[in-house]
């Protein structure tokens, strides 16, 4: 983890400036300063009066503590899998990639602490398709084809880092990268719970198929898809319980069973040939005609982080709160409740929601004290 330094490091405004997702020239004008003034500070010609850094803490959100702690090495843009990358702009990337490095320092910080579960996720992009590749990597984890009742927590059991984005950006569903040997995953907590978990096996699939590149472009997005819905949704499994067309009525139940949407189990349904063509089509009609395509009854429980938690209950029984943690890294608080799923716990069982089906519970992922 970066230690506070006596000299204002230009790489941490640039940092939180990408963060808020803002141009160099919006910041100047809500810190009140000349933009080639900000392009001094940023490029380390000059530094920043007391009273210019007050104006940029107070335009950014973040404490004077953070501006004057070690550079945190910047993500390369291709190393990282966007879900809709061509739909999004470069502040908007910006914005995501800075998340990513800040989760990045608060992990280096938690493994100073805790023993994390190592990163058990192979290179799968040798396998000769993406179903092939998540049966593989079903049968690495020892899963056969059975629902996967909590797939975050299989994730952080298997050594992957999942972060929550609080985003309201509908072109930003997620994205993952590999860091130093670590598997990353960010997920956007605003859409909906069927949508976060496929998304989630979605961001898995660019991990073990697009380890060493390749996860940009059309090509990556469609194998992902595919993985995810194969992982998801393993064919025997799929066609054990499902062996005709269904109505409307009977999909809403049969999704409970996968935790998927009903786009995602109508389209698997056509994947593996159970419905042809001509039903395909009519059925998406009939789910955008009863508004189920945005918004559809029968919504799973929302899947969050169990490491986070027990990190935050461990440093409680120590006397420190998440604040403390905050303070720590030179943090404000919100960014920190923001990457780990604090600010959506609230809302993650209301309702009709339901688990996914045959939720026998896996033991809770491993998470020790180092001392």
């Amino acid at each position: 983890m970066q230690v506070e330094s006596r000299a204002f490091e230009p790489a941490r405004l640039l940092l939180a400036r990408r963060r808020r997702g803002l141009k160099r020239s919006q910041l100047a004008v809500l810190a009140g300063l000349k933009p080639r003034t900000l392009a001094a500070y940023e490029l380390s010609e000059r530094e920043p009066s007391d009273d210019a850094l007050a104006r940029l803490q107070n335009a950014l959100g973040f404490p004077r503590e953070f501006f004057f702690r070690g550079a945190i090495p910047q993500l390369r843009e291709d190393g990282v899998a966007f879900r809709a990358l061509s739909k999004m702009t470069a502040p908007q990337r910006e914005k995501a990639l800075a998340a990513g490095e800040l989760a990045s320092e608060l992990l280096e910080w938690a493994k100073s602490r805790f023993d994390l579960p190592a990163p058990n996720v192979p290179d799968l992009r040798l396998e000769k398709d993406p179903e092939t590749a998540a049966l593989a990597l079903r049968a690495a984890w020892g899963m056969g084809d059975r629902p996967i009742p909590n797939l975050i927590k299989l994730l952080e059991a298997h050594g992957v880092r999942v972060f929550s984005l609080v985003e309201h950006d509908r072109a930003l569903d997620g994205f993952s990268f590999w860091r130093a040997g670590e598997p990353f995953i960010f997920l956007n907590t605003l859409k909906s719970a069927e949508r976060c978990r496929f998304d989630a096996a979605h961001e898995l699939g660019h991990l073990v198929l697009h380890r060493h590149g390749g996860g940009v472009g059309p090509n990556a997005e469609r194998e992902a898809m595919e993985f995810a819905s194969s992982f998801l949704m393993p064919s025997s499994s799929v066609r054990s319980h499902v062996t005709g067309p269904v109505s409307i009525t009977e999909l809403l139940q049969v999704k409970q069973w996968w935790g998927v949407s009903l786009a995602a189990l109508v389209k698997r349904l056509h994947d593996v040939k159970i419905i042809n063509n001509w039903v395909y089509r009519e059925t998406f009609m009939q789910l955008q005609g009863l508004g189920y395509r945005d918004n559809e009854p029968n919504g799973i429980v929302r899947e969050h982080s169990l490491i986070w938690p027990q990190i935050f209950d461990e440093m409680r029984k120590e006397g420190s709160t998440r604040a403390d943690v905050a303070r720590l890294l030179g943090w404000p608080v919100e960014e920190l409740q923001s990457l780990v799923f604090q600010l959506v716990i609230s809302g993650l069982s209301g309702g009709n929601a339901t688990a996914p089906q045959n939720s026998n519970s896996d033991a809770r992922s491993a998470l020790s004290i180092l001392h």
